[in-house]
């Protein structure tokens, strides 16, 4: 597959977009990855230089080579072996579903086949309305949602996506990418699980408007957590980090990371957790060796590997952070082939909104 890789760490928008575009040639489709600073000047000059040329993007932190930066642009260039169609979801918050139609229309413009099509998408916000949304028309034609949620913007500034030119707020920007050279595989991984003797609650009140977790079996959502995890509450921000919350589904376990204590010991999360859900405390496991397993995986099912792009949570960003080990993982994933990462406030994946989690999709 052709893709090309544009990056600068320069101070001024024009010299960065000119030094980002040096390598593009005559792409097919676009994807902008820049500092919040640099992205609405540098949509509207890319956008200039490449009119009628599909592009997407958002402001992130990124990761490129062995590095993570949040002042880094990188603009990702496909060739003419894709088949691509972008689109906005508009009014997350209230009513995404009216955007559903145009969707619906790309999807038969792009026919997608086996394993050879994904929906990469950046989100600003309502994750868990979006996944059910684009699966409504996604699901049917099997193609995988893949994405993350806009992080890392200050208090100054409104989370927005690229869209062909055009900034959305509220929304999610989209690209149904199809690989007309090979297959495009996805993967996520979780470097968690349950303690020993772990034991289950039940979520038995819950507000869903601001991901609120009330009580588990009947009593403060902080308590219990804490003394499953034997921890104060004043630990317990902080101690997310290697103790998420696990919403368990059969074998399957989605996690949700508590940010904040609310009112009468309730947890507020990153993820929507719903009543009668089966929680645990899950703990920190051998991320090194799980890593290690997922790359393997992924070398096994992939003959010849053009490129990867990553979504990693920002919880396990600074969980790697703080022990040293995120130079050593980037480097790892690039050592897999071709990789261009972004942190997200939140991952999605197929049929899910999951946080502290990597996702990534892989293209031969």
């Amino acid at each position: 597959m052709q893709i090309s890789i544009g990056t600068s760490m320069k101070t001024d928008v024009g010299a960065a977009v000119a030094e980002v575009c040096a390598k593009a040639g005559n792409p097919k489709f676009l994807v902008l990855l820049s500092s919040f600073d640099q992205f609405e000047e540098a949509s509207k000059l890319i956008n200039s230089k490449y009119p009628g040329v599909p592009i997407i993007g958002t402001g992130t932190i990124s990761y490129f080579d062995t590095t993570a930066s949040d002042k880094r642009m990188i603009l990702m260039a496909f060739g003419s072996d894709v088949d691509v169609e972008v689109g906005v979801i508009r009014n997350l918050s209230t009513a995404p579903m009216l955007d559903i139609p145009e969707l619906e229309e790309k999807i038969s413009k792009i026919n997608a086949g086996d394993s050879n099509t994904i929906c990469l998408e950046f989100c600003t916000n309502d994750e868990e309305r979006l996944v059910t949304t684009l699966n409504v028309a996604l699901e049917r034609a099997r193609i995988p949602i893949i994405g993350g949620t806009v992080f890392g913007y200050s208090e100054k500034q409104t989370p927005q996506v690229l869209v062909d030119g055009v900034l959305y707020e509220d929304a999610c920007c989209y690209a149904l990418l199809k690989n007309k050279a090979g297959k495009i595989r996805t993967y996520s991984e979780n470097i968690y699980g349950p303690m020993p003797c772990a034991k289950s609650h039940i979520a038995t009140k819950v507000n869903l408007a601001n991901k609120e977790l009330i009580t588990l079996d009947g009593r403060p959502a902080a308590d219990v957590y804490c003394e499953d995890a034997d921890i104060s509450r004043a630990e317990l921000v902080d101690n997310v980090l290697t103790n998420p919350l696990g919403r368990i589904v059969g074998n399957q376990i989605f996690i949700s990371s508590p940010y904040a204590i609310g009112n009468n010991g309730s947890l507020i999360n990153y993820k929507k957790i719903n009543e009668n859900d089966s929680i645990q405390v899950l703990e920190l496991k051998d991320y090194e060796e799980i890593g290690n397993e997922t790359r393997n995986t992924i070398r096994s099912e992939n003959n010849k590997i053009s490129f990867i792009f990553s979504v990693n949570c920002i919880y396990r960003h600074l969980l790697y952070a703080n022990k040293g080990y995120l130079e050593t993982f980037i480097g790892n994933m690039g050592r897999v082939g071709t990789h261009v990462g972004i942190v997200g406030g939140g991952e999605q994946y197929k049929k899910q909104h999951v946080n502290q989690t990597m996702v990534c999709a892989v293209f031969e």
